[in-house]
């Protein structure tokens, strides 16, 4: 499995612990900022490269993004087509968007979780494949027609 992932200057910290937790695991991660802490990089842009890389992949690479709550990239990744992002800050979140949602970009918030939770939630996350033909596949088809009408 491959992994984008970014965060705005908020974040570095747990972007970088996070990256490295992956890589540890054997997954490929491709960062793609913020690197620094002075960068100020706004988060949408930030998100925007990763979910742009998602979808050049095929939907091949899932995405993690960081900032201060995750909301505001969450907000910003499912302006995407095909792109369904979720703000996960516990274990169980991490789990529905994954089984219930076929959620493909994992957002998190820095300033409220900490480094070993963040770190539970990313394996919880990674560790699970949705069921397109489970119960929960023709939402996720509601979803997709829902998107295809809304963002052209």
């Amino acid at each position: 499995m491959q992994f984008i992932i970014g965060c705005d200057n908020a974040a570095v910290s747990l972007k970088e612990l996070i990256a490295a937790h992956l890589l540890k695991k054997g997954f490929e991660v491709q960062d793609v900022g913020c690197f620094s802490s002075d960068d100020a990089t706004a988060y949408p842009l930030v998100a925007q490269s990763v979910c742009e890389r998602i979808i050049a992949s095929g939907f091949q690479k899932r995405g993690v993004l960081i900032c201060g709550t995750g909301i505001g990239m969450a907000m910003t990744a499912n302006k995407f087509k095909g792109i369904r992002a979720a703000v996960c800050h516990d274990a169980y979140s991490a789990e529905r968007s994954v089984l219930s949602n076929d959620c493909n970009v994992l957002c998190m918030g820095a300033r409220v979780i900490g480094s070993e939770l963040a770190k539970k939630i990313v394996d919880e996350w990674v560790g699970l494949q949705f069921d397109p033909n489970g119960r929960s596949g023709p939402k996720v088809r509601e979803i997709m027609n829902i998107e295809g009408a809304n963002l052209k």
